[in-house]
């Protein structure tokens, strides 16, 4: 497709989307006073901002940052930390802080995202199969247009044969073909496991959910959830971390194991600061809103080119990725490839499958980003398997959205 036809696609796609993106403007303007309010109550200030050193005690910065993330998602504790280097690592502190011994996993969403197979099946490197917990997942129904449905006649059936200690349920699709669960799902599910099992706890990966509604999993009930900060709710800002929240029981089992049993979140310091953080947080809800106007617009054009995309252009979209089936590893590596080229960093770079670590096939990754390997800034990847779909989220900004969709209309 030559630029001027691409540029003509392009905006005949924006003005089809139009009430889709003032719908996206109103969630982005009530996202943003909720974050305000909480930095209100608060008080945050600009001591708050410095860094500590050695053991972090009463590092106010870490303390109120922890209490700031609790506030925005009405959960009673929170523990936010550039010590959580990814949403892989955020998730296994989640689930090693509340599961013991003899305890069982049951996974609804399908199998957990590739990165935390070895964290509960692996033998010998300390998975939750090695402590001796056991795991079971059920795989998701699909509705009309591809939605994802919970399975609960199989749940029903698993919580009435034997005792679960924890349901775990993902928001974002991982590598599959399917929409993202929405928030109202999720109260579904819980609503639904704590009347037929009270004690189950209802784990929750929120990664790429974050600010995409006007509630979060904690808001109906979730007991706890878990993200990466290098994707919606750091901004394109901050440098690394994640963040656990919930019950405030269960989030001081977590923090023992992120430092120790005796230390819980009483130390831990940062040297740099955590203005990034704060800053990343405040500008997230904008943020979140450009990524996925980005995302309904990358639908939109490849839908019309007749290809197979999630979310549909007319559906609500769940999560900031965006699903779009190419048909050959040839497509999957030209798509990727220009994202690269577009990028801001790296654009001379040709990314190739590689045997990255937590994946079981070669995956692809672009990712031209100021943070290594953010997916709140605009990047695609996806593993090289049939059908070969190329994954593209983030955009920090709608504008490089814009952009990238052009050239890569350009380029395949």
């Amino acid at each position: 497709m030559d630029k001027n036809s691409a540029k003509k696609l392009r905006m005949q796609c924006e003005k089809s989307l139009a009430v889709q993106f003032e719908r996206l403007d109103k969630i982005a303007l009530y996202n943003q006073k909720k974050v305000l309010d909480a930095f209100k109550n608060q008080s945050v200030q600009a001591r708050h901002m410095c860094g500590t050193t050695g053991y972090g005690y009463d590092d106010i910065g870490r303390d109120t940052l922890c209490n700031l993330y609790a506030n925005i998602f009405n959960a009673q504790g929170a523990i936010v930390s550039p010590s959580i280097v990814s949403g892989t690592h955020a998730l296994t502190l989640m689930l090693f802080g509340v599961l013991r011994p003899n305890d069982k996993l049951l996974a609804v969403s399908g199998m957990p995202y590739d990165t935390l197979t070895d964290v509960i099946l692996a033998e010998n490197k300390g998975s939750l199969k090695d402590f001796g917990i056991s795991f079971e997942h059920i795989e998701l129904k699909t509705g009309n247009n591809q939605t994802s449905l919970f399975d609960f006649e199989a749940i029903e059936k698993k919580l009435k044969a034997e005792k679960i200690k924890a349901i775990f349920a993902a928001r974002s699709r991982g590598y599959s073909l399917r929409q993202a669960i929405s928030v109202e799902q999720i109260a579904e599910l819980i609503t639904f496991v704590k009347r037929i099992s009270p004690s189950t706890l209802v784990l929750i990966d929120n990664c790429y959910g974050e600010f995409v509604e006007t509630i979060e999993p904690t808001d109906v009930g979730a007991d706890l959830m878990a993200g990466s900060l290098i994707k919606n709710i750091g901004g394109g800002i901050a440098p690394t971390g994640g963040y656990v929240a919930g019950r405030k029981d269960l989030v001081e089992q977590v923090s023992y194991r992120l430092t120790a049993p005796s230390l819980g979140m009483e130390e831990g310091s940062y040297a740099y600061g955590y203005l990034p953080y704060y800053q990343g947080l405040f500008f997230a809800p904008s943020t979140v809103k450009n990524a996925l106007k980005g995302s309904l617009l990358f639908a939109k054009a490849y839908t019309e080119l007749g290809f197979d995309t999630l979310p549909k252009p007319d559906m609500y979209p769940y999560d900031i990725v965006t699903s779009i089936k190419l048909g050959s590893a040839e497509k999957l590596i030209d798509f990727c490839g220009a994202i690269q080229s577009i990028s801001p960093i790296d654009s001379n770079v040709k990314p190739m499958p590689w045997d990255m670590p937590g994946y079981q096939e070669q995956v692809i990754m672009a990712a031209g980003t100021f943070v290594q390997g953010s997916s709140v800034e605009l990047s695609a990847d996806s593993p090289i398997k049939e059908p070969y779909i190329a994954y593209i989220q983030g955009g920090v900004t709608y504008e490089h959205a814009v952009l990238a969709l052009e050239h890569t209309l350009e380029a395949l």
